[in-house]
């Protein structure tokens, strides 16, 4: 922001595409209205391409123009983004497009072309091999390491293995490809970072699908209709919540209390972001969700992606064994626990990371679940996401949680003062 702001003020730029995973488009929003000193038009690009298209052709206005987008809706829009012609062109988490030859390494790789200037951040410019930094430094400068990978390939490295697919970096070109890598680089450190908390809150804002956040509102008023038609009543307060509260997770009851039916993938769609890019770093990540229909899904989730993964929920019968092999299995990358039952009495310091990817009510399940990592034996600061439906009843947990209040009796109060509660 910094740079792009001075950028912007020195008249050198006027428009920024940032391109980030979907799990964090939303943070460079809350981070623009935190910390930009300029004047600046902001737009995350969300809904179908026909909508974003639309939405990046009406930013306008004469102060700095900074549309956001993922990756994966970049490259459908290749045409109209390298149309709309940024100035700036920023890959964050840009080791996504480390394979150069998928489609948005592609888009990138354009879109860096046409751009003036090119940033790429990154904690992870090597995730598994040394090859990997071909395509993000061909959309930094493709002056670097040059434009054809194989002829990068066949300079730095010697293909071994069986079927001579596996690349090998020549130990007569480590020296080079070292001062090349750092030629363009800044790097920081955590250990250099010494105002670094202990334990880190991030929330990840997320979009509901519009027909999911068309249900949500409908049963927000009628909610509230009820509200009006009986007693006001911790009660009937949290019965009315829990079915929001489901919703937001993706997932809903029939009337009946029956069938379970799926209603959004939204935070499913987050979570696979912030799964691929803990991992990608060699970490451990606990996940922690309060209804069972989620759970399942994650769990599908990460067996589509061939995840080891532990267990912890109403029912499971090895607890204690499915905690030693998170601990203790190098192969076993993420533990899943449900809030009710995962909050004691184990410990998942192998992980520094958690996603709540749902909360209950209770201050005691979510201060007790948070110390399953942060405890004796955790060697690094701890962050815990927070998957929050934007504009839902999410917000209002999260908020009540973390300022330790009785949510209940907030939402009570609300509606004593003429509020929604659930709005």
């Amino acid at each position: 922001m910094a740079v792009a702001g001075a950028l912007y003020q020195s008249g050198s730029i006027r428009r920024v595409l940032i391109v980030a995973p979907l799990s964090i488009l939303g943070v460079w929003e809350e981070e623009f209205e935190k910390f930009a000193a300029f004047d600046y038009d902001l737009v995350v690009l969300t809904g179908s391409t026909a909508k974003k298209t639309g939405m990046l052709r009406n930013i306008q206005g004469p102060y700095l123009q900074v549309a956001v987008v993922n990756y994966e809706s970049a490259w459908r829009m290749e045409k109209d983004l390298l149309s709309w012609d940024a100035d700036l062109v920023i890959a964050d988490e840009g080791h996504k497009i480390k394979t150069h030859n998928i489609a948005a390494a592609k888009t990138m790789h354009k879109l860096g072309a046409k751009a003036r200037y090119r940033m790429l951040l990154t904690g992870t410019v090597i995730t598994n091999k040394a090859i990997d930094v071909f395509s993000q430094y061909k959309f930094v400068n493709p002056e670097i390491f040059g434009k054809s990978f194989y002829a990068f390939r066949n300079r730095y490295f010697d293909m071994v293995g069986y079927g001579n697919h596996t690349p090998v970096l020549k130990k007569s070109m480590e020296k080079e490809m070292t001062e090349k890598l750092h030629s363009i680089a800044f790097r920081a450190t955590k250990a250099e970072c010494l105002d670094l908390p202990e334990m880190t809150d991030v929330i990840r804002r997320v979009q509901l699908e519009p027909a999911a956040l068309k249900l949500y509102r409908g049963l927000v008023i009628n909610s509230y209709a009820e509200l009006g038609r009986g007693e006001v009543t911790v009660t009937n307060i949290l019965t009315r919540m829990l079915r929001l509260s489901q919703l937001t997770g993706g997932f809903l009851g029939d009337d009946e209390g029956g069938t379970v039916h799926k209603v959004s993938e939204a935070k499913l769609a987050v979570l696979e972001d912030i799964i691929d890019e803990i991992l990608q770093e060699g970490k451990k990540l606990v996940i922690i969700a309060r209804f069972i229909p989620e759970i399942k899904a994650i769990c599908r989730l990460l067996n589509k992606k061939n995840i080891i993964f532990s267990l912890v929920k109403g029912g499971v019968k090895d607890r204690d064994e499915q905690v030693s092999q998170f601990q203790t299995n190098p192969v076993v990358l993420v533990f899943v626990g449900q809030i009710a039952t995962a909050g004691l009495g184990i410990t998942l310091t192998v992980a520094s990371t958690m996603v709540f990817y749902s909360l209950d009510y209770s201050m005691s399940n979510f201060e007790q679940t948070r110390a399953r990592i942060h405890r004796a034996g955790q060697k690094y600061p701890c962050t815990y996401l927070y998957l929050i439906a934007k504009d839902t009843i999410d917000e209002k947990v999260l908020e009540a949680l973390r300022n330790k209040a009785n949510l209940a009796k907030a939402l009570i109060d609300d509606y004593r003062s003429g509020n929604n509660p659930f709005a």
